[in-house]
C-alpha cells in the first residue's frame, strides 16, 4: 500500500471513528436530558404525567403515582375514576369532557371544580390543565393541582372583604371621597340615604360637595371643602338638602390625601347626623326625666343601696315612710331607719340577697330554700320604721350591676301596709265576730223558743189569776223577767245582724217626737234634750221597735258620757249626694238620705278607742256598768236596715254620731194602710176559723194552740213539715175555706171531721223539710193559702228565701199571747176583706 492510500485509509477511519464518536456524544446528551426532565418532573409536588399521540402514557411523576396508582393510567381517565369515586357535581364532568375535546384540536386550557364535602371528607377544590406540545404532535402535558386551600384562603378574604364593605355602606355615620374639584368619587348608603337618593345617582360625577349644601358657602371655598380654607378645621357643622326639601344638620370631618409633592388627590371625609343625634339626645333626656317622674311618683318607697347598704337615692314616698324616724340623707345606713328588731332580719336579706350572677352578696349560692326569689326579687319582709306613728313596710330587695356608671348596689322596694295589717286585723276580728255572731243565732233559735213557752204561759196564767189574786204578782215578775231575756236576745241578733225584721214605713218626725218623752226620763233632768227636725222629712222604711232601740241606745251612751249635766241634740235632715261620699273605710252611694246626728256635749272619746266603738263587748265603762253591746246593737241595726253610721269625738268637746238611712218612696195605697191600722186598733182579738199551727217545739205548740182555741178558732197541729202535709192531705182543703173531698181524719184535728184550712202558721227553723219549704210546696196546691211565719231567728238563706214569698206574714219570737192573737185576726180580717 502506498503512502497516499494509506493516508486515505487512516484518514477514512479517522472520520469514521470521529463519526462514531459524535454519535455516542449525541446519544449521551439525549439521555442526560431525559434525566433531568425527569427530575423536574420527579419535584413537582402535584400530578404530573406526558401522553403520547395513542394516548399513552409516556412519563409520570412520583405524585402522579402516589394519588393515581402505577401511573399507567392516561390522566384523564384516572381523574375520571377519582372524580367518580368523589362524586363531583354534572357541571365538573362537562367541563372535563370540553378539556378532552379543545386537546384533540390541539388547543391547550385549564378548569377549576369542587368536589362537594362528603362524611368524613371536606369539600376540595381541583386545577387541571392540558398542553400539546409544539412539536410532537398528539403529545399532550397534564398538570392536576389540589387548589383548596387557594380557595378557602379566597373565600376567607371575600368575606372580609363584603364585611368590611357591609360595614361601611351600612354604618350609623356617613363616609364619602371627592376629588379636587369637589367631583364624589365614592358615597355609602347611609349618607346617599340621609339625602334622600342613591349611591349611583351621586357616584356618576356629576354631582359636587357644595350641590349637597343647604347655604351657599363663601365664594373663597375650596370646591372639595365646605368651608373656606382658612377656616378648615377637623370638623365643620353644615346643613344638608334633603331630595325632598328639607335639611339636616351635619357634622363634616374632611381628610386630604395628598401625594409625595403635596397635591391634593382626593378627600376622605366622615359625616354625622346631628339632627338625629339631638333627636336621639332629647329621646334619651326625655326618657331619663319620664323614668325620673316614674321614680318620684312611684306609690311605693324605692331607694336606691350601693354594696354596703348605704342610701344613694331615694323617692318621695320613701322619703314620706322614713321622715318621722329622724334625719333623711343620702350616704346613711339603711338599717338605722328601722326598729331595732327587724334589724338583724334586714342586715341578713342585705347580706343574702341574689346577684345577677347567681351568688349571694356573702359569696354564698343566692338560691336557698329559706329565701325563696320572685321575679328576681327576694321574699319580702316585714320592717318597722322609727317614729310616731310606726308605719309598716314590706321590703322587697334585688341586686343590679348598673346601678350607676361606677358600682353596683340594690333596689330596694318598701310597700307601705300599714293600713293593710290594720285591715287585716280588722278581718280577724270580723271573723271572730262572725263566730260570736253565729253562735248567738244558735243561741237565740233555742232561746226564743224557751221565753216564747215562758211569755205564752205566763199569759195564760194571767187569764185566771187577775189582778189581787196572791199569784197574780208571782206571775208578773216571770213574764218581766221574761221579756228582759228576750230584748237581751235581741240586742244579741241586733249586733250580729241575724234578726229578722219587720220594716214599716215610718216617719222620722213622729217617731221621735213619740220617743221624747221616754228619752227625758232616761237621760235625767240635768241634760237638755233637743230635738232639731227638717222640714218636708223624707220617709223611711225601718223596723219601728229596732228604730226606737238605736235612738235610745245613743241617748243612754250620751248619758253616760255627761255624768255632771250637759245638752243633747237630735237632729234630722234630708240630705241628696250626687256622688258617693267615703267616710274613713267605708262609702256611702249617691242617693236620697235622711239624716240623724246624735250630738252630745260630754266628754268624747279617747282616739285610741275611737276605733273599736263599734266593737262587740267593748265598753270604757267600768266592770258591771255596761255590757258592750249598746253601739255595736246600734251598728248592726243600721247596717243590716241598708244604713250608714259614723262616729266623730274630740276630747272634752263632745261626740257626734250621723246615720245616713236611705229615703223610701211611698208608693202604698192610703186607703189598706188605714185599713190596716184600724184592724191594728181592735180590741176584740177573737175570731172564727181552721189554723194549722206547725212547730217542732212542743211547748211553744201547746201554748200557742190554746191560745188561739181560747180566741175561738179551731186548731190542728204538726209537729214538722212532713206531718203538716199530711195534715193538709187529709184535710183536703185550701185556703179561704176552699175544701176538697175529705178522706181521713186530720193529724191533730178533734173529731173526726175534715175541715177547710184558713191559715198556716209555721216556725222557719225545722229539721228535714224547714219552713220556707213547706209553704213552697204547699202553695203548689194551694197557692192562696195564707202564711204568718215565726221564729226568733232567721239565717241570711232563710232571709232571701223569705223575700220571695208573695203575701207573707211575720211573727218574731217571744210573742205574747196578745201579740199572736192580733197577728192571726190581722191575717184573716184580711182573707175576708
Amino acid at each position: 500500500m502506498n503512502d497516499v492510500s494509506s493516508w486515505a485509509l487512516i484518514g477514512t477511519l479517522a472520520f469514521t471513528v470521529i463519526g462514531i464518536l459524535g454519535i455516542a456524544a449525541a446519544m449521551v446528551t439525549a439521555r442526560s436530558a431525559r434525566n433531568l426532565l425527569c427530575d423536574v418532573f420527579d419535584s413537582v409536588p402535584s400530578p404530573r404525567q406526558l401522553i403520547d399521540s395513542r394516548g399513552r402514557v409516556v412519563y409520570s411523576n412520583p405524585s402522579y403515582r402516589e394519588r393515581f396508582g402505577d401511573g399507567q393510567v392516561a390522566a384523564p381517565d384516572a381523574l375520571a375514576l377519582r372524580l367518580k369515586e368523589d362524586a363531583p357535581s354534572a357541571e365538573s364532568w362537562k367541563l372535563l369532557e370540553r378539556l378532552r375535546e379543545d386537546l384533540r384540536r390541539g388547543i391547550g386550557g385549564n378548569i377549576e371544580f369542587r368536589v362537594p364535602a362528603a362524611e368524613g371528607r371536606e369539600e376540595t377544590w381541583y386545577q387541571v390543565a392540558a398542553y400539546p406540545l409544539l412539536r410532537r404532535r398528539g403529545m399532550a402535558f397534564w398538570f392536576i393541582n389540589d387548589i383548596t386551600l387557594r380557595r378557602q384562603m379566597e373565600r376567607v378574604m371575600n368575606e372580609e372583604q363584603a364585611r368590611f364593605i357591609d360595614l361601611m355602606e351600612h354604618a350609623p355615620i356617613g363616609f364619602f371621597s371627592s376629588d379636587p374639584d369637589g367631583r364624589l368619587l365614592f358615597v355609602n348608603k347611609t349618607f346617599a340615604g340621609w339625602l334622600g337618593t342613591t349611591r349611583d345617582a351621586l357616584m356618576k360625577g356629576e354631582t359636587r360637595l357644595h350641590d349637597l349644601l343647604a347655604e351657599p358657602p363663601p365664594a373663597q371655598t375650596p370646591p372639595y371643602a365646605a368651608a373656606p380654607e382658612a377656616e378648615i378645621r377637623d370638623s365643620v357643622e353644615v346643613r344638608l338638602s334633603v331630595a325632598g326639601g328639607t335639611v339636616f344638620d351635619a357634622l363634616i370631618t374632611l381628610e386630604a390625601v395628598k401625594d409625595m409633592e403635596g397635591r391634593l388627590l382626593r378627600t376622605r371625609s366622615v359625616v354625622r347626623h346631628l339632627t338625629h343625634e339631638r333627636q336621639t339626645a332629647e329621646a334619651l333626656a326625655q326618657s331619663e326625666r319620664r323614668i325620673t317622674r316614674l321614680f318620684e311618683a312611684a306609690p311605693m318607697g324605692l331607694a336606691l343601696l350601693d354594696a354596703e347598704g348605704r342610701i344613694l337615692e331615694y323617692n318621695r314616698s320613701f322619703a314620706a315612710m322614713a321622715r318621722p324616724s329622724g334625719k333623711l340623707g343620702k350616704r346613711q345606713a339603711f338599717v338605722e331607719f328601722f326598729a331595732e328588731p327587724d334589724r338583724p332580719a334586714l342586715q341578713a336579706a342585705l347580706k343574702d340577697s341574689p346577684r345577677s350572677d347567681g351568688e349571694a352578696a356573702s359569696g354564698e349560692t343566692a338560691e336557698s330554700e329559706t329565701s325563696p326569689r320572685q321575679n328576681g326579687l327576694k321574699a319580702p319582709i316585714e320592717l318597722h320604721f322609727l317614729g310616731d306613728p310606726p308605719r309598716v313596710a314590706a321590703l322587697s330587695l334585688s341586686w343590679t350591676e348598673s346601678l350607676d356608671d361606677q358600682q353596683a348596689g340594690y333596689v330596694a322596694y318598701l310597700e307601705d301596709v300599714t293600713e293593710q295589717k290594720a285591715l287585716e286585723a280588722q278581718f280577724v276580728q270580723g271573723q271572730k265576730m262572725q263566730a260570736v255572731g253565729q253562735l248567738a243565732g244558735g243561741i237565740a233559735h233555742d232561746f226564743n223558743n224557751l221565753l216564747t213557752a215562758m211569755i205564752g204561759f205566763s199569759d195564760l196564767l194571767l187569764l185566771r189569776h187577775r189582778p189581787g189574786d196572791q199569784s197574780f204578782a208571782d206571775i208578773m215578775q216571770i213574764k218581766q223577767n221574761a221579756n228582759r231575756a228576750a230584748n237581751l236576745v235581741r240586742q244579741l241578733l241586733a249586733f250580729s245582724r241575724q234578726q229578722t225584721l219587720q220594716p214599716k214605713v215610718l216617719d222620722i218626725t213622729d217617731a221621735l217626737a213619740e220617743l221624747s218623752h221616754l228619752l227625758r226620763r232616761l237621760i235625767g233632768d240635768t241634760i237638755e234634750l233637743q230635738l232639731v227636725h227638717g222640714r218636708d222629712l223624707g220617709l223611711v222604711r225601718v223596723d219601728h221597735g229596732q228604730f226606737e232601740q238605736v235612738i235610745i241606745n245613743l241617748a243612754v251612751n250620751a248619758r253616760d258620757a255627761m255624768a255632771e249635766g250637759g245638752r243633747l241634740v237630735i237632729k234630722t235632715s234630708n240630705v241628696t249626694l250626687a256622688t258617693s261620699l267615703r267616710r274613713k273605710d267605708e262609702l256611702v252611694p249617691p242617693g236620697d238620705y235622711v239624716l240623724i246626728e246624735v250630738i252630745d256635749s260630754g266628754k268624747g272619746i279617747d282616739p285610741e278607742n275611737l276605733g273599736r266603738i263599734f266593737d262587740p263587748f267593748f265598753s270604757t265603762k267600768d266592770v258591771g256598768e255596761g255590757t258592750g253591746l249598746g253601739l255595736s246593737t246600734v251598728y248592726g241595726i243600721v247596717k243590716q236596715t241598708g244604713g250608714h253610721i259614723y262616729v266623730e269625738s274630740r276630747a272634752e268637746e263632745g261626740t257626734t254620731f250621723t246615720i245616713y238611712l236611705p229615703q223610701h218612696r211611698q208608693d202604698d195605697d192610703p186607703a189598706a194602710t188605714k185599713k190596716t191600722q184600724e184592724i191594728a186598733e181592735k180590741r176584740d182579738l177573737t175570731g172564727i176559723g181552721t189554723v194549722l199551727l206547725v212547730e217542732d217545739e212542743d211547748a211553744v205548740r201547746a201554748f200557742s194552740a190554746r191560745a188561739l182555741r181560747n180566741k175561738g178558732y179551731d186548731v190542728l197541729e204538726a209537729r214538722s213539715g212532713e206531718a203538716a202535709l199530711e195534715v193538709l192531705q187529709n184535710s183536703g182543703a185550701g185556703a179561704n175555706g176552699a175544701a176538697g173531698t175529705p178522706s181521713g181524719t186530720p193529724s191533730g184535728a178533734p173529731g173526726g171531721t175534715p175541715r177547710a184550712i184558713d191559715l198556716l202558721i209555721t216556725d222557719i227553723v225545722m229539721p228535714r223539710i224547714d219552713g220556707v219549704t213547706l209553704v213552697h210546696q204547699v202553695r203548689e196546691t194551694y197557692p192562696e193559702m195564707k202564711v204568718i211565719f215565726m221564729s226568733g231567728y232567721a239565717e241570711d238563706a232563710f232571709r232571701q228565701r223569705l223575700d220571695k214569698i208573695d203575701g207573707m206574714h211575720f211573727l218574731s219570737k217571744p210573742f205574747s199571747l196578745k201579740e199572736l192573737a192580733s197577728k192571726v185576726k190581722e191575717v184573716l180580717a184580711e182573707t175576708s176583706g
